[in-house]
């Protein structure tokens, strides 16, 4: 069979990943294929590092849209990232016949909808293994692997920035922006995090796992979204104490009202698997009806990695490229015929509508009577209390400490009820500051 003739779309950190290995492996990789695979052709504005990249063999042009004419090129791989000139790119790819493979997670997020339509209509491929947490493969886990089951949740630790900065601030005891300025000096956060540390990141990635899981259209903009800025030091301690570590987790979950699809920190069972990923590792765990529970675990980000996740697209590509294009795995796992309609069936609930325990932190007036009148405005909004733990006063401020700090955990309750009970009690005079409110996951 013909080799397939790759054109590459930014040859950076994953670029050069993705020909390296292609280099390396390629014997490896054409008796899996069952033909050669080739990056010909390589578009990057820095012409002169990508030559050092791939050296005199390879065409290397400035103007992506060269690529994409190119009568030769099989597959379009798409690095460049965001939301605007990639999608362009994209859709000129597929209008000109190419099958194209991403690692562009916020583009699929938000247009993935649109750009899969235009595949299908064209009969090309899109790939995406590699938005997902770098090298682990969750999309196929949860194209293939999975697809006996019915889903009923997913929660994954996705960001591996943030997940560096949470396991940090425990190990050490510091503070968020002590530990962002060593995550940068490291290169474990961007110059701008925003992204990574507002949650935005992950909310890509758990929109893609939600679709997938559930057989409806990316719905980014329903996702509820919460970062780790705001985290303290003090609460991961108490966490700890009760049992418990902070994550920032992806989660999405099959209810009889909807679909929950949100990222925040989530405190879970010290217990968990997922809790012990640490560092800059991705985690992602599946519950299925027949499978139960399941994990996988591994690199989310880094050249290699995300290379083997993108090679892994191509191999595909290249098994399936001469299939009937009703006999290809679809990209979002569900026949496109079946794909429900976004808002109906399975809607994405509000926030509000979500139904999950929480720890509450209160720096309250250590006076007598405070506690049972937050346990009374609690049980009025029909909260239930699972444990109370008290801090004495002078490990707060010192001996003469007129502040406590009272922690709460609570049994499962509506999110629209938590929220107007914490304005109730936010409202009394002893509650001295913000109160701080961590969802509390159990994964089992």
């Amino acid at each position: 069979m013909k080799p397939i003739q790759v054109g590459l779309l930014g040859i950076g950190t994953v670029g050069s990943g993705v020909f390296n290995v292609l280099q390396r492996n390629h014997d490896e990789i054409r008796r899996r294929a069952g033909r050669d695979i080739a990056v010909t052709m390589v578009a990057d504005l820095d012409e002169t590092r990508a030559r050092a990249v791939v050296g005199d063999q390879v065409a290397v042009v400035k103007d992506a849209r060269e690529v994409i004419a190119h009568p030769d090129i099989d597959v379009v791989i798409e690095l460049i990232g965001g939301y605007g000139v990639a999608k362009t790119l994209v859709l000129e790819a597929i209008a000109a016949g190419k099958h194209v493979v991403t690692a562009n997670k916020a583009l699929l997020a938000v247009h993935g909808s649109e750009i899969f339509k235009a595949a299908a209509d064209k009969g090309v491929m899109v790939a995406y293994e590699a938005a997902v947490a770098g090298g682990i493969p969750i999309i196929k886990a949860l194209r293939e692997g999975l697809t006996a089951n019915q889903i009923q949740w997913i929660a994954g630790i996705i960001n591996g920035t943030t997940n560096f900065i949470l396991s940090e601030m425990r190990d050490k005891g510091l503070d968020f922006d002590v530990v962002l300025k060593e995550a940068q000096r490291l290169g474990y956060a961007e110059a701008d995090p925003t992204f990574d540390i507002e949650g935005v990141d992950a909310a890509h990635k758990a929109t893609l796992m939600s679709a997938i899981a559930f057989g409806v259209p990316v719905q980014f903009d329903k996702a509820y979204v919460e970062g780790i800025t705001k985290l303290s030091s003090i609460d991961i301690r108490y966490a700890e104490q009760l049992g418990y570590r902070i994550k920032l987790l992806g989660i999405t979950k099959r209810t009889d009202k909807g679909i929950e699809l949100r990222v925040h920190p989530s405190l879970v069972p010290a217990k968990r698997l997922i809790a012990n990923v640490e560092g800059a590792m991705n985690a992602v765990v599946v519950h299925g009806d027949a499978v139960g529970t399941t994990l996988y675990y591994g690199k989310g980000a880094g050249s290699e990695p995300t290379a083997s996740a993108v090679i892994a697209d191509l191999v595909d590509i290249a098994r399936l490229e001469g299939a009937d294009v009703a006999h290809r795995v679809p990209p979002l796992a569900f026949q496109s015929s079946t794909l429900r309609e976004a808002g109906q069936e399975l809607p994405v609930l509000p926030m509000a509508d979500i139904t999950t325990s929480y720890y509450l932190r209160m720096r309250v007036a250590d006076e007598a009577g405070v506690l049972a009148k937050v346990t009374g405005l609690l049980a009025g909004a029909g909260i239930s209390i699972d444990a109370v733990l008290q801090r004495e006063a002078d490990e707060i401020g010192g001996e003469g400490s007129t502040q406590t700090d009272l922690i709460i955990l609570t049994h499962e309750t509506r999110e629209g009820d938590m929220d107007k009970a914490l304005a109730q009690i936010q409202g009394l005079p002893t509650v001295l500051a913000p109160i701080t409110r961590i969802r509390k996951e159990e994964l089992n």
